[in-house]
C-alpha cells in the first residue's frame, strides 16, 4: 500500500477554496479545480517505495499483473482503467458529451491518420477510450444532465418572451422528440454569433428577472455572457445533488457541472466534445454525430447497502466501481477482501488504513491482492474495477 502524492489542476472554473478547505491547506488565491488520483499520463500520482518518488504509471508499467491483477490486465490491458478525482467547481464547466468506445476508437484513428497533433486545440480524440463517469457530491452540487422533454424546454424558453427564441419554441412543440432536440441544438450552435450574442443577452436578462426555474441559467450567463451554450443549457435537466448523492453520465449524454465539491470517477480517458460554455474548440458536426437526442431522467443515484458496511454506487460500467465506507466512532476494524488494484480516498475524519492514518483529501494505492484493514472513524471512498 502506497501513499499517493497527487496533482491539482488549476482550471479557470475551479473553486479557490473548496480543495484547500478539504485538505486543510491555505488557499493560494488561484482556482484549484481537480485533484487527480491514478495513472493518467496527463498527471499521474506519485508514490515512493524507498527509492524516491516515481509516477504510479511507471510503477504499473514495470509490473502490470502484480500491480493491477491478472484479471484486470486480461480484461483492460496493462493500464489502470479508471481515474479518480476530487472536483471543485466554482463556475460552470463546459457543456459537453463523451463518445462511446466504438466512436472513440474510430475518431482517434481518423485523427491519427490525418496527422492532427495530439495537443492541437482542435483535436477531439486524445485517446481511443470512452469516458463514462460518475460524480458523487461531497457538498450540495448543481449540474445539468441529459435533455428535458422538448415540451418542458419549450415552456422554459417561451416564458422568457424573447422574440428570437420563438422559432426554437415552435420546433420543440411541433416536432417529434429526436428531431426537435436535434434541430434546435443545431440551430443554436450554427447561428450567427452576433445575433446569438444578442439573443443570449436578452434571455439572460429575462431569466434573472423571472428567477425560480430560470435562475440557474441567469447564473450560467453571468459566467459566459453571450455564449450559445446558455440557450443549449436550457434544453437540459437541472439537477441538485445533496451530499452522498451521485450522477452517472453515459456516452452521448450532454452535461455540465455548475457548482460544488464532489468525488468523480471515470474511465481513463480525456475525450471531450464541447457544446458551449467555453472558449475552446466546438466541432459542431462531430458533436451532433455523438449526442444522443433523447429526453432522459437524470437518474440520481444513492448508495446501496453491500456487505460489511460498504455502500455501493451501482453503474453499468466495468472500468470502475465506486463505493464508500462511513465509519462512526467506535466502529470495529474491518478487513477489506483482496481485490484488483484499488485507490482509497478519505473525505472526512482520520481513519486508519492499514498502518497509515489518512486525513481528508489524502489517498493510497493498494496493489492487487493486498488485504487492507480499516479502523477508526471517518469516510473512505473506494475505487476499483469490476474484473
Amino acid at each position: 500500500m502506497d501513499r499517493l502524492a497527487n496533482t491539482v489542476r488549476p482550471y479557470a472554473w475551479g473553486s479557490t477554496t473548496a480543495i484547500p478547505d478539504l485538505l486543510g491547506t491555505a488557499p493560494t488565491g488561484e482556482p484549484q479545480a481537480e485533484m487527480w488520483m491514478g495513472a493518467h499520463p496527463g498527471a499521474p500520482s506519485r508514490i515512493d517505495r524507498g527509492t524516491g518518488a516515481e509516477p504510479l504509471s511507471a510503477v504499473i508499467d514495470a509490473a502490470p499483473e502484480a500491480e493491477l491483477g491478472e484479471a484486470t490486465v486480461k480484461k483492460f490491458g496493462p493500464h489502470l482503467p479508471f481515474l479518480l478525482k476530487i472536483l471543485a467547481a466554482g463556475a460552470p464547466l463546459s457543456l459537453q458529451v463523451h463518445p462511446n468506445l466504438v466512436q472513440a476508437r474510430r475518431g482517434y484513428e481518423d485523427e491519427q491518420r490525418s496527422g492532427v497533433p495530439i495537443d492541437a486545440p482542435h483535436r477531439n480524440y486524445k485517446d481511443a477510450n470512452h469516458k463514462p463517469e460518475l460524480v458523487c457530491a461531497l457538498t450540495p452540487f448543481d449540474g445539468l444532465c441529459g435533455f428535458r422533454a422538448p415540451g418542458e424546454s419549450a415552456e422554459l424558453l417561451a416564458a422568457l418572451e424573447v422574440d428570437s427564441l420563438e422559432p426554437y419554441v415552435d420546433l420543440l412543440r411541433a416536432h417529434p422528440e429526436e428531431a426537435a432536440l436535434r434541430e434546435v441544438l443545431t440551430a443554436v450552435l450554427t447561428a450567427d454569433p452576433e445575433e446569438m450574442r444578442v439573443t443570449v443577452t436578452e434571455a439572460a436578462t429575462a431569466a434573472g428577472r423571472l428567477g425560480g426555474a430560470h435562475a440557474p441559467y441567469a447564473a450560467i450567463a453571468h459566467h459566459y455572457p453571450g455564449d450559445p451554450g446558455v440557450i443549449a443549457a436550457m434544453l437540459l435537466n437541472y439537477v441538485q445533488l445533496q451530499p452522498g448523492e451521485a450522477l452517472f453520465l453515459g456516452a452521448g449524454v450532454p452535461h455540465a457541472y455548475l457548482n460544488g465539491l464532489g468525488v468523480e470517477i471515470m474511465a481513463n480517458s480525456d475525450n471531450v466534445l464541447r457544446c458551449g460554455l467555453t472558449p475552446k474548440h466546438v466541432d459542431v458536426p462531430e458533436l451532433l454525430r455523438i449526442v444522443r437526442f433523447e429526453a432522459t431522467d437524470p437518474g440520481v443515484l444513492r448508495p446501496e447497502a453491500a456487505p460489511d458496511g460498504e455502500e455501493l454506487y451501482d453503474t453499468p460500467i466495468d472500468e470502475f466501481r465506486l463505493s464508500r465506507y462511513v465509519r462512526p466512532e467506535g466502529a470495529a476494524p474491518l478487513t477489506l477482501p483482496a481485490s484488483p488494484a484499488q485507490i482509497l480516498l478519505c473525505t472526512a475524519g482520520e481513519p486508519g488504513v492499514g498502518q497509515l492514518t489518512l486525513a481528508p483529501g489524502r489517498s493510497v494505492f493498494v496493489p492487487a491482492g493486498e488485504n487492507v484493514t480499516l479502523s477508526g472513524a471517518g469516510t473512505i471512498y473506494r475505487a476499483t474495477v469490476v474484473a
